[in-house]
């Protein structure tokens, strides 16, 4: 199975850090934040990682290299300087994920999601037809509203008022065919295709309890470095 990090992002937030470094790259104890995805994907089994990048992309391309630092073999997907949006970057790498169900994950995130469980639920995204399995989590201060509910058979479906809400991690499995109406080099955002598969009982998921961070901002910068220093010591 494929895996492919999200790095295109221009993170105005982390502004003034972002304007001269892309977010990926930015230090999380000792290493550049996209280098703990790979750290984690190398330890689950997965060896073929693509990265898509945008903005200052060449410099992701000079410190990771082909991968041989992390023991994976990394190809790229460039894309113009104010990116594709999620859905385009994807559907532009398509050539280079195949045409079987791959993880993909935020390339600003931190997180302890079992990686290898991508592995079999790939192999059951085949079975059942499905388009797109999510991991869901609690609701941050930052985005209290969530984003989808989930049904306790497993599916993810748009918000209800009877059911609470999580947030999307922005690490989710997915079949090729999700894609199949987004034309390459385009940009599209991936959150109205997974609603409109849902409307069709496409979309499965489950509830991380545990640790998960959205980067996003420099005070959460220096959060995830805290996290990660307090696990390395623990």
């Amino acid at each position: 199975m494929k895996a492919m990090i999200l790095a295109a992002g221009r993170g105005e937030r982390m502004r003034p850090l972002t304007d001269t470094t892309p977010k990926p790259l930015l230090n999380v104890s000792g290493i550049p934040l996209i280098g703990h995805h790979l750290r984690h994907l190398q330890a689950a089994g997965f060896r073929d990682i693509v990265i898509n990048h945008a903005w200052l992309g060449q410099q992701i391309e000079a410190i990771l290299g082909t991968g041989d630092t992390y023991g994976v073999n990394i190809r790229y997907s460039a894309e113009e300087e104010g990116g594709l949006e999620t859905a385009g970057g994807i559907t532009t790498a398509l050539p280079l994920l195949g045409h079987k169900p791959f993880l993909v994950i935020n390339g600003d995130v931190l997180t302890d999601i079992n990686f290898a469980q991508a592995i079999k639920i790939g192999k059951k995204i085949q079975q059942t037809g499905k388009l797109a399995h999510l991991w869901l989590v609690e609701n941050p201060q930052h985005h209290p509203e969530g984003d989808f509910s989930l049904t306790q058979t497993g599916n993810v479906i748009q918000p209800q008022s009877h059911k609470p809400t999580l947030t999307f991690s922005g690490v989710g499995v997915y079949h090729p065919a999700l894609f199949n109406n987004i034309q390459p080099h385009t940009r599209a955002k991936l959150a109205p295709l997974l609603r409109t598969a849902m409307q069709t009982g496409q979309v499965s998921g489950e509830y991380h309890a545990g640790y998960w961070l959205d980067v996003g901002t420099v005070e959460r910068l220096h959060k995830a470095n805290q996290l990660v220093n307090k696990i390395c010591g623990e």
